[in-house]
């Protein structure tokens, strides 16, 4: 329970104008016994309040955003997460990922979640069809997992899933009874991982919500460019989300939720070799996307994220420490 009496030892919070608003509502924050967030806190209304002050923001606008917000979560359930369009579009989570999931070579970079990843796929073993769209393209994904030193990872969960050859996903199709387009496998002792997909095609943002209302008004285009999605998880590793974006798509370069990066435009190729077809049970002339992913550990990541985070804090200058493994500045602490 939050406290029920009044503060002691804090100044009298009266005649508030817009110049002592601020410090105020950092002194009654300041109270917070938790570090970390006692900075969050601080960080978000110091710069929430200078925007208001730098735009001098009226009545009319911050009631507009207010209902903004509040339309995102009233059109958001289990299957429409608006709140992810929202921050992708916004490039936030982009931003998260690459503060939370530092990369440096040769480990594979990663990029957004998106708004259409769901907890029903199903276990699949390898070689699975993910699809059952007959109007499209297969193309058959043999993949490899290994850490930074060249050695496979075994038992990694992979979660994939992608659109169809329409450019939409299942949960966008209002007689889903199930999950098509994705499904869980594991890597094997080898560290390999294969299964039948379809090329992926772009395909528009939905634009029938708030988000598509602010596109719009931005003069933005909806439309990302095709990809298929992974999610590496092994516990001691850190957790990869990525993509890989087949080159030369249309919208390779202006994607609406900057999630691509060079490192993840791949080139497809086909099957031509017929022991290989065999092999894997698909046909000769089959499109054909080879990738080999390299994990970070989990130690491997801390450390760079902690590299990172005093890095930055040092331009601020300012000096670190850790709580969690969260950053905080020393004279917070």
């Amino acid at each position: 329970m939050p406290p029920t009496t009044p503060p002691t030892g804090l100044p009298p919070m009266k005649d508030l104008t817009t110049e002592n608003i601020t410090e105020n509502v950092h002194i009654v924050n300041s109270q917070c016994p938790s570090p970390r967030l006692k900075y969050l806190l601080h960080q978000i209304v110091s710069h929430l309040h200078e925007f208001c002050l730098e735009t001098r923001l009226s009545t009319e606008e911050w009631s507009y955003g207010i209902k903004f917000l509040t339309e995102i979560g009233q059109i958001s359930d289990d299957l429409r997460h608006e709140f992810i369009l929202l921050s992708d579009t916004l490039g936030v989570s982009s931003l998260v990922d690459a503060i939370n999931h530092p990369r440096q070579p040769p480990a594979t970079e990663g990029t957004v979640l998106g708004p259409f990843h769901t907890h029903d796929a199903v276990d699949m073993s390898h070689g699975a069809v993910l699809h059952t769209d007959p109007d499209a393209t297969p193309l058959f994904v043999l993949a490899s997992i290994k850490d930074t030193a060249g050695n496979p990872i075994p038992d990694v969960k992979v979660d994939v899933w992608e659109g169809d050859s329409k450019g939409f996903y299942d949960v966008q199709n209002p007689n889903r009874e199930g999950p098509d387009g994705r499904g869980v496998l594991r890597s094997d002792e080898d560290g390999l991982f294969w299964f039948q997909a379809i090329v992926p095609v772009p395909y528009p943002i939905p634009m029938d919500g708030p988000v598509g209302k602010m596109l719009k008004a931005l003069g933005r285009h909806p439309n990302r460019p095709g990809h298929v999605h992974f999610m590496l998880d092994k516990p001691g590793w850190d957790l990869l989300i990525t993509a890989l974006y087949p080159r030369g798509d249309p919208y390779e370069s202006s994607d609406p939720v900057f999630g691509v990066k060079e490192s993840l435009v791949v080139d497809l190729s086909t099957v031509e070799d017929e022991e290989m077809a065999k092999k894997y049970g698909v046909k000769v002339g089959t499109k054909l996307l080879k990738h080999d992913f390299v994990l970070l550990s989990e130690e491997e990541a801390r450390e760079l994220r902690k590299k990172n985070a005093i890095e930055a804090m040092e331009k601020q200058g300012r000096k670190v420490v850790f709580h969690d493994d969260l950053p905080v500045p020393a004279d917070d602490s």
